[in-house]
């Protein structure tokens, strides 16, 4: 069900702008760092317009909470505590990335920092969510596990396994629907006839809500019900209604929308809006340009340090592919030389 309750304070306010701002600001540097070509790949995804599910939801975990992040997640990570210096580099491919350089973009992972893996396919990540979940039930830590995924990943069957098993079992499980409005080029409105998704999630017996990712402390305020029922026994799902700023991925120029329609959803900008409802709130304007300027020069030297880094070297190919104590494969051209030099 959408929930509605009194207006909410400011409390924490300032805290949330910062973070949406650092999340805004480096993934402006992703899209530079692309056009520069200087990323690793020829795809990447950006998550503008959607901060306020990343910071929203990720206030309201805790410690030792686990999750799993879709191909759009660099600013759920962010929000999480990820360095920006070796997110940047692990996108530009670089070997002082969270991944030596291998995960990229669409494949960051940090088990330190609880997350559990990007995953490149829709949906892909959200099974890893119910086993970590059942793990966590099973030590009896209090720990719960958050899986972000996009309004796409909607049409998965994996997703509605997912929320089936968690609802059986009781699991400390959090299903969050970043709902952007658009799969690929696909408005949602042109996929499902039904776009009151927790609906869906309603009928597993999940305790289910959307919220308007606006206002990041109504975001909040509805992850905080839905994660502290998941401890309680209860798992939760929370679609967060968002708007992409640009197209599905940084080359994509998205066509297939109108000017008036971006110009609409632009105009929802949850950093914008916490920017206003900071002013209102008495903080001068001088005061959140400084803030500004700072994050900013933080996120360009991340993307000076990303470039400047060294590529993993080739011999580190298999590297964190296979166990530790196992033997690297032979190269190719090794193994040809040996089978001929043999004969």
């Amino acid at each position: 069900m959408t929930k509605t309750g009194p207006a909410p304070s400011n409390t924490g306010l300032e805290a949330h702008y910062r973070q949406m701002r650092r999340i805004r600001s480096f993934e402006e540097r992703v899209g530079e760092l692309f056009v520069r070509g200087e990323s690793a790949g020829s795809m990447l995804h950006l998550s503008i317009g959607e901060e306020s599910a990343a910071v929203g939801v990720c206030s309201a975990m805790r410690d030792g909470d686990t999750f799993t992040t879709h191909h759009r997640g660099h600013g759920i990570f962010l929000a999480r505590g990820a360095d920006p210096n070796r997110m940047m580099a692990e996108i530009a491919g670089k070997a002082t990335g969270y991944c030596h350089g291998k995960g990229g973009s669409m494949h960051i992972a940090d088990m330190s920092l609880g997350h559990l893996g990007a995953n490149a396919i829709v949906g892909g990540g959200i099974p890893a969510v119910v086993g970590a979940a059942l793990a966590a039930r099973r030590r009896g830590t209090g720990q719960l596990s958050v899986a972000f995924f996009g309004d796409g990943a909607m049409g998965q069957g994996i997703l509605y396994e997912s929320m089936n098993m968690a609802a059986l079992w009781d699991l400390p499980a959090v299903f969050v629907c970043i709902n952007n409005q658009w799969g690929m080029g696909t408005r949602i409105d042109q996929a499902t006839r039904v776009t009151a998704l927790h609906d869906r999630a309603a009928a597993f017996g999940l305790a289910a809500e959307t919220v308007d990712g606006r206002d990041v402390r109504e975001v909040q305020a509805a992850a905080a019900r839905i994660l502290d029922g998941a401890r309680a026994g209860r798992p939760g799902f929370l679609a967060v209604e968002c708007y992409r700023f640009f197209g599905h991925a940084r080359k994509d120029k998205s066509p297939y929308r109108s000017p008036k329609e971006e110009a609409a959803g632009r105009s929802r900008d949850p950093v914008a809006f916490a920017r206003d409802a900071l002013i209102a709130a008495g903080m001068a304007e001088a005061r959140l340009d400084e803030i500004d300027q700072a994050i900013a020069t933080e996120m360009e030297a991340s993307i000076d340090a990303a470039i400047a880094a060294e590529e993993p070297p080739l011999q580190a190919m298999f590297r964190d592919v296979f166990a530790p104590d196992a033997p690297e494969p032979e190269p190719l051209a090794r193994r040809i030389d040996r089978v001929l030099a043999r004969d």
